[in-house]
């Protein structure tokens, strides 16, 4: 993949436990040829937690892009009729930001941009990170999945017995979704599944979707779970 030609927008949200793989797929983009122009939410930019300092961070992200970065909602509403970008990420998306774009909420750098990018009729692409995905946030990403020009970096549980609702991006597969968003498609298989095996019987849980995105075509969601009988001794 060659993405010198392209200018990415990269929104990032508060998600703070991702940061560092968000960081690093900033510098992975950057070294495929990207020119990254970073976007970041008010949290991202003023929350100093456990994971590190926000200044720190937001400085580390603009040195590597070499783009100061979009940091208000003013700065980021020319996006949309300066037409400058080929495609937006939001990586981490928090469930916050998922639920207000699918509502049309605009309070937040990350969502301004997103909303003056869209306006274009171009691709965005989304690598969810919440706690709460198999939870309240469950129908906004089945909404944003049936939304046109929206794409999701492939998700799944990250920590099932811990925090059965968290669901979190397969940052590592960034590059390939950009890859495919930017000829229409969706990345395929979008779900990553744990497969969980027990000393007598197993559980096998099986999603499939089937994505049909062009032109708002209804997306349709399949499952089935299947349990094995006891093994015979």
């Amino acid at each position: 993949m060659d993405f010198d030609k392209y200018n990415i927008g990269f929104g990032i949200t508060g998600s703070f436990c991702t940061f560092a793989k968000a960081r690093k797929a900033v510098e992975h983009l950057c070294e495929m040829g990207a020119n990254v122009i970073p976007i970041f939410s008010f949290n991202a930019q003023t929350c100093d937690t456990r994971f590190g300092s926000a200044k720190e961070y937001v400085e580390g992200i603009c040195e590597i892009t070499g783009n100061e970065g979009i940091r208000s909602i003013c700065a980021a509403e020319p996006i949309g009729p300066n037409n400058f970008l080929d495609i937006m990420v939001i990586a981490p998306c928090t469930g916050n930001t998922a639920a207000k774009l699918t509502g049309g909420i605009v309070d937040t750098p990350v969502l301004m941009a997103a909303k003056a990018h869209m306006r274009n009729g171009k691709p965005l692409v989304i690598a969810i990170s919440t706690n709460d995905a198999l939870g309240a946030g469950f129908k906004n990403i089945g909404m944003l999945m049936n939304m046109k020009n929206i794409y999701f970096v492939p998700f799944g549980q990250d920590n099932y017995k811990s925090k059965p609702n968290s669901m979190v991006a397969k940052m590592e597969l960034l590059p390939e979704t950009i890859e495919a968003a930017l000829q229409g498609k969706q990345i395929q298989p979008v779900l990553h599944l744990v497969i969980v095996k027990k000393k007598r019987q197993a559980v096998f849980c099986s999603l499939s979707f089937l994505m049909l995105k062009r032109f708002g075509t209804p997306l349709m969601l399949h499952g089935t779970l299947l349990q094995a009988g006891r093994r015979r001794k």
